[in-house]
């Protein structure tokens, strides 16, 4: 059984002081940061509710995972939770669809899929509602314009 969280776990963000723990180490170690340092900061900030910390536990995470090939697998899972929080549904496939080619029975990887699948059916079925709506109100203002038209 893998020790990665599940999706759901990524909803719940550190306290500011758990946190700020995390920066102040990730801070300490400067240009020598090690690997672990930034892999939990970078976690830290994509449980955040904050879009540019988000953004930015995303950047860290893909330098480990262009840096490290020993982090890589563990990479794929996060890189693919914090894209899926910032609504990077395209991005957050392509990572955990790579991570399901490697572990196929991984329980957390195939929950995330699941997750990634109903946000974007729902907001597809929301664009097309929008869509239909603008058809809608369009073919509304149309026909009065033609029937104003046909009164003069």
């Amino acid at each position: 059984m893998s020790n990665l969280p599940y999706a759901a776990d990524a909803e719940s963000p550190l306290k500011p002081a758990e946190l700020q723990v995390l920066r102040a180490q990730y801070e300490k170690e400067g240009d020598y940061v090690g690997i672990q340092t930034k892999f939990n900061y970078a976690w830290g900030l994509i449980k955040s509710n904050t879009r540019p910390d988000q953004q930015e536990g995303v950047r860290l995470l893909s330098e480990i995972f262009r840096g490290a090939p020993e982090r890589r697998r563990e990479c794929l899972y996060y890189l693919a939770l914090g894209n899926y929080k910032l609504g990077n549904y395209g991005e957050a496939r392509r990572y955990n669809d790579l991570l399901l080619e490697k572990e196929p029975a991984n329980l957390q990887a195939a929950s995330l899929g699941s997750l990634i699948d109903e946000k974007v059916a729902k907001e597809g079925l929301m664009g097309i509602a929008i869509v239909g709506g603008l058809a809608v109100a369009a073919g509304v203002v149309g026909s009065l314009i033609v029937k104003g038209a046909r009164r003069r």
